[in-house]
């Protein structure tokens, strides 16, 4: 039968300074728009959550793509993955360099290789095969991402105070087949060792995708991630019977008193029931179900109008 599609899309856990706040609120908007405008014309859900993505890449607020924060060599190293729940594919990249949009070359690894993930070198050259453009290093880097770094190498600096400031990117989606997907991008942590990866290309941690349960995009401190394996653990709470609100709550309460670990989830159900919940301080986020638009940054924030009244509008008024 056809469903209602549902697309939920996160900017990123941590803590939004102030004067981030609007570009956050209107880049997630935009990001989910524009995968719900696939959604709406039919098209599938992996379709929807890397353009998504895509959009949140390209948009210098966030921490991917354009805007990545900087690895202790003042390089950016970028990790994605893309997951369809129709037959458990995925694709994922780690520590990219030169490459606008890693979420592209994550989709490109799942349908155009046999392999799952491709890092570094290994993944550049597959990049080169496949004709993706190269995009030189500094054009990733904006003067906030380098401050940050330059702070941060400071001998009194203390990192972990930067990293409240996260900001991956993800997107879930659920579409009129039925069918779910996930993806998730990000720069990783700043001023981070050379050739660390952290969830985000995981699969399990960073994302998970299943049309028996639904799909999980995570963000948030990305070994704690790891150790509990965040996205499917939420995913097997859902096969339990939880709904997904629960079942984001549970994992993440897990993820703080079992790990010490601080993070946020975007969640749809294979049914169309989506959540957005995180354990920081904040989190962007935004979601279209039945033709109404969903948003917010702060605890308890959220914002609704029609998503029609919302494309007339355009990024602007949020």
């Amino acid at each position: 039968g056809r469903m209602k599609p549902v697309i939920v899309v996160h900017g990123g856990a941590g803590r939004i300074f102030q004067e981030r706040e609007e570009g956050c609120r209107a880049g997630v908007v935009r990001a989910v728009l524009r995968g719900y405008g696939i959604l709406r014309q039919g098209g599938s859900a992996l379709d929807a959550v890397e353009e998504a993505v895509r959009s949140m890449e390209d948009d210098p607020h966030f921490n991917a793509g354009c805007g990545s924060v900087l690895n202790e060599k003042g390089e950016v190293e970028m990790d994605a993955i893309i997951m369809d729940g129709k037959n458990l594919d995925s694709g994922a990249v780690s520590a990219v360099k030169c490459v606008a949009n890693p979420i592209k070359l994550a989709r490109l690894v799942m349908a155009k290789t046999k392999h799952m993930l491709l890092t570094d070198s290994g993944a550049q050259l597959f990049a080169q095969a496949m004709g993706v453009p190269e995009t030189p290093g500094e054009k990733l880097i904006t003067e906030r991402s380098r401050e940050r770094w330059r702070k941060n190498l400071e001998p009194d600096s203390n990192p972990e105070e930067f990293q409240k400031d996260l900001g991956t990117v993800g997107a879930v989606a659920v579409d009129s087949e039925g069918n779910v997907a996930c993806a998730t991008s990000t720069g990783g942590l700043s001023n981070k060792l050379l050739g660390r990866v952290g969830d985000t290309a995981c699969i399990g941690s960073g994302g998970y995708a299943d049309n028996s349960s639904g799909a999980a995009s995570t963000t948030g401190h990305g070994e704690s991630i790891m150790k509990v394996v965040l996205a499917r653990l939420i995913l097997y709470h859902m096969e339990q019977g939880m709904s997904p609100e629960m079942a984001a709550d549970t994992a993440l309460d897990y993820m703080k008193t079992r790990v010490g670990g601080l993070g946020g989830v975007i969640v749809v159900s294979r049914s169309g029931e989506w959540a957005a919940r995180f354990s920081t301080k904040q989190m962007s986020w935004a979601t279209v179900k039945d033709e109404q638009l969903h948003y917010g940054i702060h605890a308890g924030e959220r914002h609704t109008k029609p998503v029609d009244e919302a494309l007339a509008a355009g990024s602007e008024g949020f």
